[in-house]
């Protein structure tokens, strides 16, 4: 199962568009995941269209029309693994006891807001990932996205995606 993971995309007002490369990772992707932080509803309908399967949170910055059609934390079972998605984690210091404690029914814990990519594992086993954001870099050197596939129980091929400079 290959999973396409993605947070913080904020249009159209960092971006007009999602990037060229994301969007041809759609067609590839048994799941799609956003963390939150849509803006519009344009891009929720577009995901929802092309994506075999969508899973998404609302974040911070999205209104009532997406609060209205997204769970502020959502689960999954894909691939023998317990899947959480969540936009806010809090600081980076102590994420990991903080979100083991918050989610100990987890596998694995998909979250944005920072739009800092992310990928630890907490004591206890649970994995930490962050995509960053396919359209607002703020301080790092690159807009990213993740993919990953799933099998058996375990995470394989996790890949951050650096986008070109737009």
């Amino acid at each position: 199962m290959r999973l396409l993971l993605m947070s913080d995309t904020h249009l159209p007002r960092r971006a007009k568009a999602l990037p060229e490369p994301l969007l041809d990772e759609l067609p590839e992707a048994d799941v799609v995941v956003h963390a939150g932080d849509w803006v519009d509803t344009a891009t929720l309908d577009l995901l929802q269209a092309r994506s075999r399967r969508l899973i998404g949170v609302y974040g911070n910055n999205d209104g009532p029309a997406l609060r209205a059609r997204l769970p502020e934390v959502a689960r999954a079972d894909l691939g023998g693994l317990r899947f959480g998605v969540v936009h806010e984690t809090g600081p980076a210091q102590g994420r990991e006891a903080r979100c083991a404690a918050r989610f100990p029914d987890l596998d694995v814990l998909v979250f944005g807001h920072s739009h800092i990519p992310w990928d630890s594992t907490a004591p206890g086993g649970l994995r930490l990932l962050n995509p960053g954001s396919p359209t607002d870099r703020r301080r790092q050197p690159h807009c990213t996205y993740l993919t990953l596939s799933v099998a058996d129980g375990r995470l394989t091929d996790v890949v951050l995606h650096r986008l070109p400079p737009r």
